[in-house]
């Protein structure tokens, strides 16, 4: 989407950011892997990043960093922005910072790094996992969000709190969520003859108006927007509910882990200072967002700000507290490996997780948890 011009249209936005995030996955095999892709990762030309030399102080230099983001330059990517503003990403030895944005029309993030367009993609492990599992030389190497961003809202004086109050309700579930849902009715062990689900579109305005009981959305963007309309409302995150699976995932190629390591760590330290500043001050990314990096998109800082703190809260953990941002224990990677098997992919934790950078880095500089 190219333009955000009211509290309705942020609405659509996330829309279309998940009907653009189904198709990646639909597309997992034919997008991501069709003959020149193929060609591409089996490719020796250069990679996004330029190989590191050293300055005459001894200082890596690795040349421009190419990140891809999910989706427009709103505050989801916050702590990239104020990575990029206070010169974090120069400090760590990178010439410049592009941050490259998605949406709706934007080719696959995976693609991008495949083909090496960019040098990291945030995504996700269902969108990485199919295009891993149909060869696609991709892991994950660190996970911002420890809980994923989609719930069930409903209005507060008549809230779903848990997964059985979905019994004998109509949930509103747009079309390009129905694996989504579909996959979270199975994990959950739930009796889908025993649910309604209605066909809506995105705008929420059904559920205000009694037409429905529960409304299937992101956590950070719908609720937000009847928030502001004064609407009281109630959320349920899947994740809480028989649904684990972590998001906004930093995804690369798998020959940069294995040549690049020093390059990786340093983009890693960088996001997390620039994270750590995000949590620690929710309006500044919210402030970057709405008046220079997503400029012109008619975002504004009190939603922005909104957004924030939500996000704030499906990144920050008792374990991230203990081992750092952006790690995932072992047990959350099990379930995630879980979950993954009920949308259909059946891959091993090996093949799609790789959390050694981010060991490294916590172990070299402890400060950084």
């Amino acid at each position: 989407m190219t333009s955000n011009t009211s509290s309705d249209d942020s609405v659509f936005a996330s829309a279309d950011r998940r009907l653009f995030l189904k198709r990646g996955l639909q597309l997992g095999g034919a997008a991501l892997l069709g003959g020149p892709l193929l060609a591409a990762c089996g490719s020796s030309g250069s990679s996004s990043a330029s190989t590191p030399s050293s300055s005459s102080s001894g200082a890596k230099s690795f040349g421009e960093l190419t990140l891809r983001l999910s989706w427009i330059k709103n505050v989801e990517f916050a702590g990239s922005y104020i990575a990029d503003t206070k010169g974090y990403y120069t400090a760590e030895g990178f010439s410049k910072a592009t941050l490259i944005g998605g949406g709706p029309t934007a080719t696959p993030m995976e693609t991008d790094v495949v083909t090496k367009k960019a040098l990291v993609a945030i995504s996700s492990p269902d969108i990485t996992g199919a295009a891993v599992a149909k060869g696609a030389p991709l892991k994950i190497i660190g996970a911002q969000y420890q809980k994923n961003p989609f719930c069930i809202m409903s209005m507060a004086k008549t809230p779903i709190t848990k997964p059985e109050d979905l019994y004998g309700k109509k949930i509103g579930v747009q079309a390009s969520n129905e694996s989504v849902w579909a996959a979270f009715v199975k994990a959950a062990g739930l009796d889908a003859s025993n649910i309604t689900k209605v066909p809506v579109q995105f705008d929420p305005l059904p559920l205000t108006q009694g037409t429905v009981d529960g409304w299937f959305s992101f956590v950070t963007n719908e609720p937000n927007s009847l928030r502001l309309k004064g609407f009281q409302v109630a959320t349920m995150l899947l994740a809480d509910a028989g649904y684990p699976l972590v998001s906004e995932t930093y995804c690369v190629r798998q020959d940069t882990i294995d040549k690049q390591r020093d390059l990786l760590k340093a983009f890693l330290r960088a996001e997390i200072k620039g994270w750590k500043a995000s949590i620690a001050d929710p309006t500044l990314g919210a402030q970057l967002a709405a008046t220079q990096y997503g400029k012109g998109l008619g975002l504004t800082t009190s939603e922005q700000t909104l957004e924030s703190k939500g996000q704030n809260a499906l990144m920050v953990s008792a374990d991230t507290k203990k081992n750092g941002l952006f790690t995932v224990t072992d047990t959350l990677i099990a379930e995630n490996i879980k979950t993954l098997k009920f949308g259909g992919l059946d891959l091993t934790a090996a093949q799609l997780f790789d959390f050694s950078l981010l060991e490294e880095v916590y172990k070299e500089d402890p400060s950084l948890i």
